[in-house]
């Protein structure tokens, strides 16, 4: 099978160095950005072009979710097969006489750090059976985590991971700001960092949790909002607590 990457940023340069690493080959990745484009080419020995994209049974549209319709007007190819990598757009957003469906890998991507791709479930969704199992195989190649899920499934999964993945990170950058403004080495908080996100691996979230508002400590929340300077900081910090408060109230 002859397949097309579509984009230059980080989806889809994992993508294909996953298929690099597996063995699938990946006949060319298309885009803008020449530079980015060279770069993939030459550490994966893949064709790019800027101009003209090249014949395929699969393409892959990695893109961002409001470049996905105008993007996939590019295939002038009919019946072949076009899938998007996004995990919160509908497979109709795909504009085009083909075969249209979904590739979604559930992952935080950045283009220096090394991923395990064994370990990234990818969510399929397909027009018909035929292609979701085509779209199967293929990610098996990559993944031992694969999973059927429409485009009301996948809207969850995408929600739920920017709560776990999203606005953790954010708190994180939050974290670093306070331990910053005292001179404080954030890489001090990486082994509480790093063990927090192990225990959920061994403990459901509810039951993991700890700190002053999950023992009720009055006196320590008071103490650190006298602490917060920054109004954005204190709002995250209240909301967060209140939220806790009555989760486990």
């Amino acid at each position: 099978m002859q397949i097309v990457i579509i984009g230059s940023g980080n989806v889809a340069y994992h993508l294909a160095k996953a298929f690099k690493e597996s063995g699938v080959e990946v006949s060319q990745i298309f885009g803008r950005n020449k530079t980015e484009l060279s770069k993939i080419s030459e550490e994966l020995s893949i064709p790019f072009s800027t101009e003209t994209i090249a014949n395929a049974d699969l393409y892959l549209i990695s893109v961002s979710d409001s470049s996905i319709a105008e993007v996939s007007q590019f295939i002038k190819k009919e019946n072949c097969l076009v899938a998007h990598t996004s995990g919160s757009v509908s497979r109709e957003a795909l504009a085009g006489n083909y075969r249209k469906s979904v590739f979604y890998p559930l992952q935080t991507f950045s283009k220096s750090k090394k991923l395990d791709y064994k370990k990234i479930p990818f969510f399929i969704d397909a027009e018909n059976e035929e292609d979701a199992e085509i779209l199967k195989n293929l990610a098996l190649k990559i993944s031992e985590n694969v999973m059927f899920a429409d485009d009301e499934k996948r809207k969850y999964i995408h929600l739920t991971a920017v709560f776990a993945c999203n606005f953790v990170n954010h708190l994180f950058a939050r974290a670093k700001e306070i331990s910053d403004s005292q001179n404080i080495p954030f890489e001090y908080f990486l082994p509480l960092i790093d063990e927090t996100t192990q225990k959920i691996h061994e403990l459901e979230p509810k039951l993991a949790q700890t700190g002053p508002a999950v023992r009720g400590d009055n006196r320590i929340l008071e103490l650190h909002e006298q602490l917060i300077i920054d109004e954005e900081q204190q709002k995250i910090y209240k909301t967060l607590n209140e939220s806790i408060k009555k989760m486990y109230s």
